[in-house]
């Protein structure tokens, strides 16, 4: 796994717990002496058990307390790198914050992001996003509105201003009004790990044939770690996959080209 510099959001993961008790029936006896010691005794072993899986519930609680304390160590370390909080559970929250395990990351078919794309950065030149901006200051203060329009031109800053990808594996970019296609077939999938403590997966396709022009590999982020549609994603591409994974101050994104820059906004300001 690579190290690189990066700020990430946490989430917390929030589990239940069942506590039962157990009763406890008298039965007949040859006595009403017998029967009322059988009693006793029943009652005696009913009130031990519940008190034995209420403790067992305490220690639960309390290790999930310290679980969810842990987890929201990382709040502080916020990015403004990327707008990105979903509406989900809290598990999809941690995983989407950069907060996973190994085991739980998969690949994925390019088919998760067929579509027809379209380039988010005319929409910073022409001051669309500016609303996104002031946005991001008002409420988190970090950066003014200029800082983070600066920030976010390095980001966004592409000359592939459409993207066409298609079930079957080939890929169409637009560049200056050309268009250039290639087939690309899945490389497997990188986990990166960033200074703040979080972590990210690229995606990495390696073309098989195509026009020239096109690059030997492109590495896809959305924040998601299983298959899944994207709704939007950064793009990475380049003839050296290795130095691709260098790469953290530059990730072209791309949202679905038939939406237009009110609607990206919306979404932008909403996430």
């Amino acid at each position: 796994m690579r190290k690189f510099p990066l700020k990430g959001l946490s989430a917390l993961a929030v589990s239940t717990m069942i506590i039962t008790g157990c009763g406890s029936a008298s039965e007949e006896g040859s006595g009403s002496e017998n029967a009322s010691e059988s009693e006793k005794q029943s009652q005696e072993s009913s009130e031990e058990n519940q008190g034995s899986d209420q403790e067992q519930a305490d220690e639960t609680d309390s290790d999930n307390s310290e679980e969810h304390e842990h987890d929201h160590s990382h709040e502080k370390e916020e990015s403004h790198s990327h707008d990105h909080s979903h509406g989900q559970d809290a598990e999809s929250e941690r995983i989407y914050s950069g907060f996973f395990y190994n085991d739980e990351v998969e690949d994925r078919p390019l088919s998760d992001w067929a579509g027809d794309w379209q380039s988010v950065y005319p929409y910073l030149e022409d001051g669309t996003l500016d609303e996104v901006f002031a946005h991001k200051a008002e409420e988190d203060g970090e950066m003014t509105q200029e800082e983070y329009k600066e920030y976010y031109e390095e980001g966004y800053q592409t000359d592939v201003s459409e993207i066409a990808i298609e079930d079957d594996g080939i890929v169409t970019f637009v560049k200056d009004g050309e268009e250039m296609s290639g087939e690309y077939v899945s490389g497997g999938h990188e986990i990166l790990e960033y200074e703040a403590g979080n972590r990210g997966v690229r995606y990495v396709f390696e073309l098989e044939q195509g026009d020239e022009g096109m690059p030997e590999y492109i590495q896809f982020s959305d924040h998601d770690i299983n298959p899944t549609d994207a709704g939007h994603y950064h793009l990475y591409w380049g003839d050296d996959s290795d130095e691709l994974l260098e790469e953290v101050d530059n990730w072209p994104t791309y949202y679905p080209s038939d939406m237009d820059g009110e609607e990206i906004t919306h979404e932008m300001i909403a996430h």
